[in-house]
């Protein structure tokens, strides 16, 4: 058997591991799932306990495959959700309760503060970002100050903070308390101009620096893996946040090249090359990725409900039993429909960043089934879709031709083309839905001197699937006109 390397890719609901060959084929993967807390009302946790117990069952379960047992792990790479944090006790390796989950909603009204005190100019400026609950720091400030203790405690370096990737490399490693420059940049932490934590912005949040890691590039020295935890001992070549990873795993390297993944939300993202854009439209600026000190940039959208709905529609309205069989509802649903979803459940991302905006079901009649709530649901992501790249095209000042998609979402061919349809825009689908995994092999590749610079991977992958669109311009506009007055409604519920 050939050499691999090992990928952990930590997302929001599961952690999978995959083993890759040096040519960036999957050899073996094996994943498992990890329980969702809802303790409040826009409070979402993760237990990050949990969240490592299940990166070494998955971790195991992979290298037990009979083609990895006569091979080396020539290297490891972590991709991981962004923005969701939490705090542990530097002695004891032990987290402070659980993480806060990058969708949770609590310090809303934080931000609002900070936002109405003339903040966001500063923090666009520095960071990229907009004062919103979705990033890192409000949540450790909210962390730091439940308990004056814990900030004490912080503030004489007892305490670490960290990303998901940030706790697992400590956990792997035994304690190197490390972060790489993508997740940074989630933080509202880091200036991302300079690639250094920002001490106008610690000031502003009230963080001490001492809890905070060291920011490395996204391929470095991360460290080597406790060969007692995982029954490998390899080094840990590069680290990566998910939608970094993604674009980078679509092999995004140019500037205007640009990639949309549908996993548990859904994130657009377009290469800028060396050159920081600030978005004019409410998008977010941020590092795509940075390799021997040089950082590329990236317009990003973020959609915090995509694959979650399909997952709320199995599980909470029980509409189905497996994610597959949505697709063959929204076939059968009435095509002249006027059902439309708003899925605000935990507010709405880019371009409007409303968190009391909530969860809206619209323009039902009694002959409405679950058939077109279930298509209502999955056009609704297609919705989102067209808002972010209507955004994008403004702050970019030209037209996207086509996007490449990747997540699990996009295996339903209904809505692939549905997406093709109400973007106006041709969907490109490789046979490689995992790029989230890819884009991390391909930095340890890089890490592992087997690839030499990101340029050489362009040739590594191409659309097997393309979905062009079929919808009349009118029936996308009415479609579109349907969708604005219901994110209105959505936007005005709570005062």
């Amino acid at each position: 058997m050939t050499d691999f390397i090992l990928v952990i890719d930590q997302s929001t609901t599961s952690s999978s591991a995959f083993a890759f060959s040096v040519t960036g084929e999957v050899i073996a993967s094996e994943g498992q799932e990890f329980a969702q807390y809802y303790p409040d009302d826009g409070w979402v946790e993760h237990d990050a306990e949990e969240i490592f117990a299940s990166v070494v069952a998955s971790c195991h379960a992979l290298l037990a495959h009979p083609q990895l047992q006569t091979a080396q792990c020539l290297g490891v790479a972590i991709t991981n959700q962004r923005e969701t944090c939490l705090l542990w006790d530097k002695k004891s390796g032990q987290a402070l309760g659980r993480a806060i989950v990058w969708h949770d909603r609590r310090t809303a009204a934080f931000c609002d503060d900070l936002r109405e005190a003339g903040h966001e100019a500063m923090v666009q400026e520095r960071t990229g970002l907009l004062l919103d609950p979705y990033f890192s720091a409000s949540k450790l400030a909210w962390l730091l100050d439940k308990n004056d203790a814990d900030r004490a405690r912080a503030k004489a370096g007892e305490l670490a903070f960290g990303t998901i990737e940030t706790w697992l490399v400590w956990k792997l490693t035994g304690g190197n308390h490390v972060t790489d420059m993508t997740n940074a940049s989630r933080t509202s932490l880091l200036n991302i101009r300079s690639g250094q934590w920002d001490n106008d912005l610690l000031g502003l949040f009230n963080i001490p620096r001492q809890v905070l890691p060291e920011v490395l590039d996204n391929v470095a020295d991360y460290g080597q893996l406790d060969s007692s935890i995982l029954g490998v001992s390899a080094p840990i070549l590069a680290a990566i946040g998910d939608q970094q990873s993604a674009s980078f795993g679509q092999r995004c390297v140019a500037r205007g090249q640009m990639k949309s993944t549908y996993g548990t939300g859904c994130f657009a993202l377009m290469n800028t090359g060396d050159e920081l854009v600030l978005s004019q439209n409410r998008l977010l600026s941020t590092i795509a990725y940075s390799l021997s000190g040089a950082r590329s940039y990236a317009l990003e959208g973020s959609i915090f409900m995509a694959g979650a709905i399909v997952q709320w529609m199995r599980d909470n309205m029980q509409f189905f039993a497996h994610a597959a069989e949505s697709e063959s509802l929204a076939k059968a649903a009435d095509p002249n429909s006027h059902v439309i979803m708003v899925p605000a459940f935990t507010g709405l991302g880019a371009p409007h960043w409303d968190p009391t905006a909530r969860g809206t079901l619209l323009g039902m009649t009694r002959d409405t089934g679950v058939a077109e709530i279930v298509r209502a649901g999955l056009e609704s992501v297609s919705l989102q879709t067209h808002d972010l790249l209507t955004a994008l095209t403004a702050d970019m000042g030209g037209k996207i031709q086509n996007l490449r998609v990747d997540g699990g979402m996009v295996a339903n061919d209904w809505f692939a083309q549905n997406l093709a349809d109400i973007t106006g825009l041709q969907v490109e689908r490789g046979d490689m839905l995992e790029t989230t995994a890819l884009g991390a092999a391909y930095l340890a590749m890089l890490g592992a001197k087997i690839v030499a610079r990101p340029e050489d991977l362009a040739a590594q992958g191409t659309a097997t699937r393309i979905f062009k669109p079929r919808m009349a311009a009118a029936d996308r506009q009415a479609r579109l006109a349907l969708w604005a007055s219901g994110v209105r409604k959505a936007r005005h519920q709570i005062s």
